[in-house]
């Protein structure tokens, strides 16, 4: 900078940087991340190539975030006078295209913590404003995402950026798939029976309180033995964040629930069966659950 080369050449910051370090001697990565920590300067720019670059890249974005929005500058409508969306979306673009799997919410926290001004909002403020920014990457009529799905995937939690759209890209296979429509709907109508139980019981019907002896006809009898057979390949995959082999295993499950939900009166009057079996339909829903909302999903 106090060369001014940069300031009456604009384009070359972070380029005389690099020229500069190596006639210093420096390391070499650490000229070439002078330069490429600026990257993705833009829309389709180039990204930073080795990990020194990537690091500061990363942390001077996270940092920019944090600092405009704890002294409550953050962006209003179309006015974004200090870059924040530009820095959101580069962020997002090394995440996404570099593989990696950063959880996103305990570095925007660390970042918001080092600033010289605190706020108890600004964490969550910058991790939404991020988000917001995922769901313009993600969601593309080309691509076939949707609000509904991108909504779906999030309601699940997912650690990062990049399992985020692990999950979106495994859900929008799996609902090219026959079996799709039929477990979609079967986990909105689980959604409204469940939402309608009383608040001490609706969200948390657990699976563990399914009694077998209970299960009298034979269509939830299967559903049961169903479930119990695909937990733990499902569960497996899920840890493995390999959701479209989960999503394989679950469409398996479309026969059982097709039968289950044909034959079997969920709300019976005998309040033990109805409870277990509102017990083994909020099992049902644990295993979506644990990939995607499907009660978020149209249909």
């Amino acid at each position: 900078l106090v060369t001014g080369m940069v300031g009456e050449f604009p384009d070359l910051q972070g380029i005389m940087g690099r020229y500069y370090a190596r006639a210093d001697g420096l390391p070499a990565d650490i000229a070439d991340a002078i330069a490429e920590h600026y990257l993705p300067r833009g829309a389709g720019d180039a990204l930073p190539g080795n990990a020194t670059g990537i690091a500061v890249a990363l942390a001077d974005r996270l940092d920019t975030l944090a600092g405009i929005f704890a002294i409550g500058q953050k962006p209003s409508g179309t006015k974004d006078p200090f870059g924040l969306r530009r820095a959101a979306i580069g962020l997002l673009r090394i995440l996404l295209e570099k593989n990696l799997d950063l959880e996103l919410r305990d570095w925007v926290e660390l970042a918001v913590s080092q600033q010289p001004v605190k706020s108890a909002t600004a964490a969550q403020e910058v991790l939404d404003y991020i988000l917001e920014r995922l769901r313009g990457l993600l969601v593309d009529g080309q691509n076939g995402n949707s609000t509904e799905m991108f909504d779906a995937v999030m309601a699940a939690k997912p650690r990062s950026p990049r399992d985020a759209a692990t999950r979106l890209a495994a859900l929008a296979t799996f609902l090219q798939r026959p079996e799709a429509a039929s477990l979609a709907a079967a986990n909105k109508r689980i959604a409204n029976i469940l939402r309608k139980l009383p608040s001490d019981a609706g969200k948390d019907v657990l699976a563990d309180r399914i009694d077998a002896a209970l299960l009298k006809l034979p269509a939830e009898q299967a559903l049961h033995a169903a479930l119990l057979q695909q937990q733990g390949p499902v569960r497996a995959a899920v840890a493995a964040a390999d959701y479209a082999a989960a999503l394989a295993q679950l469409a398996g499950l479309r026969g059982v629930v097709d039968t289950f939900f044909d034959q079997v009166m969920v709300n019976d009057p005998d309040a033990a069966l109805r409870a277990n079996r509102h017990a083994l339909l909020a099992a049902l829903r644990d295993l979506f659950a644990g990939i995607a909302d499907f009660s978020r999903l149209p249909g």
